[in-house]
């Protein structure tokens, strides 16, 4: 910005001569001089085409790319490692599993990706003899899975070969390396078509003793021969040097089988209905061999080429550009093609101009770029100023988005309903938990009778900490309080009356009332500690509650969630540490009281159920169950269920599990939150989609009504610049016209003479 100086505007000119080029200073003496900057001023304040605060390069204006921005960089980026949901905005759009998910279908539906149809299964007892589907007792499932042919790779190195049909790039030395800095540096590529080798080479990595996939212990329990697979490997890999390539296709796994090119089938113990669901998961996308060779290479690593920093994929997109310090780019994938936008979808959707571009071949969108945006403040005016596509709405943007229509109904400010921007809003298949470790003496007990007092404690505290009020002070109203484990849109919640956590909440005038904070002192006191006095010891409760490490901004969060624990007068001690401690912590059950989420791998309560199923305890198994609950009835109801087929009698052997996990109340059920994004007018085909992670290529964006709202709201302030030249030609003029007359008089006295 401007400043005007107060000084007469001589005194400005003379001190302007000091840093204006003395050429220029002498042409403000001619008509011709003033004329030509005159000129240059009106050029500058009607030649404003492009907004001159643009964050991007002027090469991309007006072509189809999708702005976007990420936080946190993703650690992996390799399928068998990945488990993040910064990582699956990436992974999703390169890697293709079998099967996904329909982009507009409620209740979410599984889809064929690259298989032809869903998967066939075959029941088999211990004989190998088959069984008819509805059997029971069941020793073996077996899926099969046809790919599709003509499907092929994104362009890469680690397909390009010589005029032999030898590998350009698998035996690279030192010396071909030295050049070679990023994937780019290759000067060949090539590609080859998807073959069911792919998908079982994906699986056997699963076990590989270097990558340590985070689902390895939960399918070694059910894809057979995997944990035998796991120590075949892992004695390979111990007798040979540690860069030397393992080809897990000399190591043959019992649990899968090649038919022919395009159909493999995967055969998992006993019946595991959910199985199908990893089938949508990148952990199941196809790897190709030649990749796995290719980055094995030594001295890649070193250079940050890796399948873990470069994916190979078939998706629809590519990744050409990975800093993830800064920048990290998609562009459409010239392999893909065959698949088309959804024809079909739920009623509302042509009413929200979701079905426009059925049956239109995908991706609409040639390019995504993800810039890095560390801070929420530039990142929300970037998004305001048009540069951002998108964004979420945090705590400090909330009431300038958002507010309550007369109606109740959610939706945007005027203002940013005169910008064309729009608010999409959906519960999240996620819970937000604060878990006990019930191998905590005090919070969980070990005889009968400290664990009779340590669920009534458990269940004062769950009464104490107002989760209504966290939502409504900290996430802005986005959030429904949790009834148990598991989120709207699942098997097993209920609404209303039939739905409520019983110990927690009473029915009152139509809705869920939290009961009061004296029955909560009552319950304390049954457990023991009257008035929040241990009756052993005589002296005040304290209980711990561990945390990873806080900015500033949470401190209110944690003050606040010391203020519940004090109505009923127990001292809650905050401990603070980074998130690798924190995880030894949980692993090691030295964690009182702790801080947990969930998002939802597939739509199935197994998938939330199962974070408190005893064999699933962190402590000695490694598992899901943080808190360490291990109730045998439980259990036993667990056990049952997870093999069941969706029916009325699964979902009473649902109704008998929340009913023990609200009695013993292992959580404070924490709230379900709920997901708000802006959208601009050109982004199009949104419907948010938490479990289909592969949605960008769904997506449309108008690039030119874009580019004309980015001009709109980007005209610069130029009107200073016009004050200062008119008051510097004002301030010139009387010289100029001096000037002239003594020159003319020169002139008149020379002829004269």
């Amino acid at each position: 910005m401007l400043a005007l100086s107060t000084r007469p505007i001589s005194q400005v000119i003379k001190r302007m001569s000091s840093f204006i080029p003395a050429g220029i200073i002498a042409s403000l003496h001619s008509a011709h001089g003033l004329r030509y900057w005159g000129c240059c001023v009106f050029l500058l304040l009607a030649g404003c085409a492009e907004p001159w605060n643009n964050p991007y390069p002027a090469a991309q204006s007006g072509e189809n790319i999708l702005y976007n921005a990420f936080a946190e960089r993703p650690k992996h980026l390799d399928p068998v490692q990945s488990y993040s949901t910064n990582e699956i905005l990436f992974t999703a759009q390169i890697y293709q599993p079998p099967l996904q998910y329909h982009y507009l279908k409620r209740p979410f539906e599984l889809i064929p990706q690259t298989a032809t149809t869903l998967p066939t299964v075959r029941y088999y007892d211990a004989n190998d003899v088959a069984l008819p589907a509805d059997a029971e007792e069941v020793a073996f499932s077996v899926y099969e899975i046809h790919i599709k042919p003509e499907i092929h790779y994104q362009p890469h190195p680690a397909f390009a070969r010589d005029v032999l049909g030898d590998f350009l790039y698998h035996t690279q030395t030192a010396s071909d390396l030295k050049q070679i800095q990023k994937i780019a540096d290759f000067e060949h590529d090539d590609t080859r078509e998807l073959l069911a080798d792919d998908y079982l080479y994906q699986i056997k990595r699963l076990a590989h003793p270097k990558l340590h996939s985070p689902i390895f212990g939960l399918m070694a329990d059910y894809i057979v021969g995997l944990r035998e697979y796991a120590e075949t490997l892992s004695k390979h890999a111990t007798a040979n040097p540690d860069d030397v390539y393992l080809d897990l296709r000399q190591f043959p796994l019992s649990g899968v089988e090649k038919v022919d090119d395009h159909t493999y089938r995967i055969r998992i113990k006993g019946k595991y209905p959910q199985f199908i669901y990893w089938l949508a998961m990148p952990f199941f996308a196809p790897i190709p061999w030649e990749a796995d060779r290719f980055f094995s290479q030594p001295g890649l690593a070193d250079k940050n080429i890796t399948l873990d920093w470069y994916p190979v994929g078939t998706g629809p997109y590519m990744l050409t550009e990975n800093d993830p310090n800064s920048v990290m780019v998609l562009e459409r994938n010239p392999n893909f093609q065959g698949e088309h936008y959804p024809a079909e979808g739920m009623p509302e959707d042509v009413e929200n101009n979701l079905l426009q571009d059925a049956d239109q071949p995908l991706p609409f969108i040639d390019k995504i770029i993800f810039s890095r945006e560390k801070e929420s403040i530039p990142r929300w005016n970037k998004f305001l100023q048009g540069y951002y596509d998108a964004s979420g709405i945090g705590s400090d943007s909330f009431d300038q988005a958002v507010q309550i229509s007369g109606q109740g109904e959610t939706v945007v400010t005027e203002g940013m309903g005169e910008q064309g921007i729009r608010l999409e809003t959906a519960v999240a298949p996620s819970t937000y938990y604060m878990g006990f470790n019930m191998l905590d003496t005090v919070v969980g007990g070990r005889t009968t009778q400290e664990k009779q007092a340590a669920r009534k404690l458990r269940q004062a505290i769950s009464i104490a900490v107002d989760y209504e009020e966290f939502i409504s002070i900290f996430a802005n109203g986005r959030g429904l309080a949790a009834q148990s484990p598991i989120p709207p849109g699942i098997e097993g919640y209920r609404d209303g009356k039939a739905g409520i956590n019983s110990i927690v909440y009473e029915w009152h005038n139509g809705g869920p009332r939290r009961r009061s904070i004296k029955v909560a002192k009552r319950l304390l006191a049954e457990a023991g500690y009257p008035d929040g006095i241990d009756k052993k010891s005589g002296k005040p409760l304290v209980l711990y509650f561990d945390v990873t490490t806080r900015s500033a901004d949470d401190k209110a969060i944690l003050d606040w969630m010391r203020k519940q624990f004090r109505k009923i007068n127990i001292h809650l001690v905050v401990r603070s540490t980074d998130y690798n401690r924190f995880q030894d912590k949980i692993r090691s059950g030295n964690a009182q009281i702790f801080e947990w989420g969930w998002n939802a791998d597939y739509p199935d309560p197994e998938n939330f159920l199962f974070l408190l199923y005893g064999p699933q305890r962190k402590v000695g198994n490694n598992g899901e169950n943080a808190a360490n609950y291990d109730n045998a009835e439980f259990n036993r109801l667990f056990e049952r269920m997870n093999n069941m087929e969706s029916g009325p009698q699964r979902a009473q052997i649902i109704d008998q599990m929340l009913a023990i996990l609200r009695e013993d109340a292992p959580w404070l059920w924490g709230y379900h939150p709920k997901d708000y994004a802006l959208y601009h007018a050109w982004y199009q085909n949104v419907k948010p989609n938490r479990l289909s992670n592969n949605n960008m290529k769904y997506w449309r964006i108008d690039h030119n009504l874009r580019a004309q709202k980015q001009r709109e709201w980007n005209e610069p302030v130029l009107w200073p610049l016009g004050i200062v030249f008119f008051l510097l030609m004002g301030g010139l003029l009387p010289a100029w016209l001096a000037y002239r007359r003594r020159e003319q008089g020169r002139s008149l006295t020379t002829q004269s003479s």
